[in-house]
């Protein structure tokens, strides 16, 4: 029998099944749980969200290669590591899995189910929220390891990484409900490439001309690291213009992913 099903009572001792869809937070929470299973079995979404950013994480920590400034090169490169993460998790890896679901229908199939457009979207993102929660945790024990001594507001570092996988599942949904498969595919992983060397993860916005500093800024992963190491590193308040430009990619993405989204 399942979840959307009721059955009521007529004469004695018999029933009647009552079909219908099941409340919308118990399918939402159902699809949520099923997205991240999916996700977490997957070997090339775990390299993508695990293993890429835990070998950047020590390789840099480790071996003098990128001037990180003074102070230790971790406590530079844990805050860009786990925008890394957020964005491979949010964006990168629910672009081609999304993109892949489109191409072979299973997203069609949704559509014709009682879940509306955004409630998947929304376990979408819930599901990413999960993954993430175990990606700042490992990371965060091996950053830890590894000498990082972390500061600052908690509350910021939490409304920073919410904001940044809000912008980033929304710009990643945007991508895989437009574009073919094969086109999403090249096109998020040459994303993930071009922002893992100008945002600000491994290499410092000013080590780039001042011309481009301005425009690199304005990026999700440049506000989203940039953020992250102000509170972490330097032990800042809350970075109200870098929490500023995420709500803004985080409304433009979701909105027109929720606009131009394509079921199949």
């Amino acid at each position: 029998m399942s979840a959307g099903t009721e059955v009521r009572p007529t004469s004695a001792g018999t029933y009647t099944p009552r079909p219908g869809a099941a409340p919308l937070p118990r399918m939402i929470a159902a699809q949520a749980a099923l997205e991240t299973k999916m996700l977490l079995r997957n070997g090339e979404q775990l390299l993508l969200t695990v293993v890429i950013p835990t070998l950047l994480l020590v390789l840099f920590s480790t071996v003098d290669i990128v001037d990180t400034g003074s102070g230790q090169a971790v406590d530079f490169l844990a805050p860009g590591v786990l925008a890394l993460a957020v964005m491979s998790t949010a964006f990168t890896g629910q672009a081609i899995a999304t993109g892949f679901e489109r191409r072979y229908g299973v997203l069609k199939r949704l559509g014709t189910s009682p879940l509306p457009r955004w409630g998947l979207m929304t376990a979408k993102t819930l599901s990413v929220l999960v993954t993430e929660v175990l990606q700042v945790v490992l990371l965060t024990v091996i950053a830890f390891a590894l000498g990082w001594s972390p500061q600052g507001n908690p509350l910021a570092v939490l409304l920073l990484l919410i904001l940044g996988t809000a912008a980033f599942s929304g710009l990643g949904l945007l991508m895989a409900g437009t574009l073919k498969a094969e086109a999403t595919l090249a096109a998020a992983n040459l994303v993930f490439l071009l922002l893992l060397v100008g945002g600000g993860v491994i290499v410092p916005l000013d080590k780039f001309p001042e011309a481009a500093q301005s425009v690199l800024g304005l990026l999700p992963i440049s506000a989203l690291s940039d953020g992250l190491r102000d509170v972490l590193q330097h032990g800042a308040g809350m970075p109200w213009g870098d929490l500023g430009i995420l709500a803004v990619w985080a409304v433009v993405g979701l909105g027109a992913a929720g606009k131009f989204f394509r079921w199949d």
